[in-house]
């Protein structure tokens, strides 16, 4: 093996069957291997090559079949953000996992490369291998890989032997519609994690300013890409959108997002509505997370909330969007085939909470009707 590769473990001790297979991207020996180990452990993943720069990554996947990528974005002789439409064009259909230091630098390219067919990124350790080895990174790395590989490995599968694939459901469930709600939404809530943030630039790029209600948002990120996040937000809608402060009044036509590490609630204060931030136990292995945000939205909105739940892997948001439902509101999911993973959306779809499941594209002008009144 080329001796810029890590070595992964032997094939022969692993059963290869329906594995996921995946090549690491990192210029740093030490945290190369500790990603590599890390992913090597889960019997269902198979890391097949590992690469210390772009440009032998780019090599190597034209003559290797993999399913996932994990890339770093600053590496020497060519970094992340050059490699990954290279990589993109030598292997269509590979899903690329964006790995990067919590700067906002790095978290404004690493939201600039999802743009760019970059599926989803994680936050690597600043030091050598400190946080790596955390039980909360190996578990969201090893589920980001197996989501992003499986859902593309299910979809194929189900291409082959379904000529309308988008009627089966990842969860070998029926997707059930229930009515909408009667009311008015007075707020709209959105939850959404893996694929999340294209699609949000997506959904209120679309709605721009004809939104005059509040808008929350969670999404699972982690500080500092939620503050960018929210930055794109704006220049995409036109809306002014901002992390939610603690302590801040509720306004129509403005965007609170989830500030990365703390759930976002809403609470009656008087007469006015105001955002609270905590740092309460993670639900859902997730801090921010969808299901407290929603629980407190409607225990102050009622019936006059509509929920939007978008890809992303898990079920976050379930429950909370049980509560919307069992309260007379409304929720909408994006559905699977426009969906970079179907976890989140799938799991409120299968358990009938849902008055429509669309397209991302079908998304906006879906809500812009419950807006106005006019889907009953």
């Amino acid at each position: 093996m080329n001796a810029a590769f890590a070595q992964p473990t032997p094939t022969s001790q692993k059963a290869t069957s329906g594995q996921c297979r995946v090549m690491v991207v990192e210029d740093s020996a030490v945290i190369r291997g500790q990603i590599v180990r890390a992913l090597d452990a889960d019997p269902a993943i198979e890391v097949v090559a590992s690469a210390r720069n772009g440009e032998i990554a780019v090599a190597e996947i034209a003559k290797t079949e993999i399913d996932v990528v994990v890339l770093d974005i600053e590496m020497p002789v060519m970094d992340g953000m050059t490699a990954l439409p290279l990589l993109l064009r030598a292997r269509p259909g590979v899903k690329v996992v964006m790995a990067s230091t919590l700067t906002r630098v790095n978290a404004q390219v690493s939201l600039q490369a999802l743009s760019k067919g970059a599926s989803d990124y994680i936050a690597k350790p600043t030091s050598s291998g400190a946080l790596i080895s955390a039980n909360d990174f190996k578990r969201e790395l090893v589920e980001k890989v197996k989501a992003l590989a499986g859902n593309t490995k299910r979809r194929g599968r189900q291409a082959a032997a379904v000529p309308e694939a988008g009627k089966r459901s990842l969860y070998q469930k029926p997707v059930t519609l229930r009515a909408p709600g009667r009311s008015r939404p007075d707020i709209l809530a959105i939850g959404s994690s893996t694929g999340g943030p294209q699609a949000l630039l997506k959904l209120l790029g679309t709605l721009k300013t004809s939104v005059k209600i509040p808008i929350m948002i969670t999404q699972h990120m982690p500080a500092t890409f939620t503050t960018i996040l929210a930055e794109h937000i704006s220049r995409a809608s036109g809306l002014l959108a901002a992390e939610g402060v603690d302590g801040e009044t509720v306004e129509s036509g403005r965007v609170y997002v989830a500030p990365g590490d703390f759930h976002m609630r809403v609470e009656q204060k008087g007469a006015n509505r105001v955002i609270r931030l905590g740092q309460e136990e993670k639900e859902n292995f997730c801090r921010p997370a969808v299901d407290p945000m929603l629980r407190s939205i409607v225990a102050v909105y009622g019936a006059n909330t509509l929920a939007v739940i978008l890809t992303g892997m898990g079920h976050d948001g379930r429950d909370g969007c049980a509560e919307v439902v069992k309260r007379g509101g409304t929720v909408v999911a994006q559905d699977e085939q426009s969906s970079v993973v179907w976890g989140m959306p799938g799991a409120v779809a299968t358990t009938g909470l849902c008055s429509a499941v669309l397209p991302l594209d079908d998304l906006a002008p879906h809500v812009s009707k419950i807006l106005q009144g006019n889907v009953r």
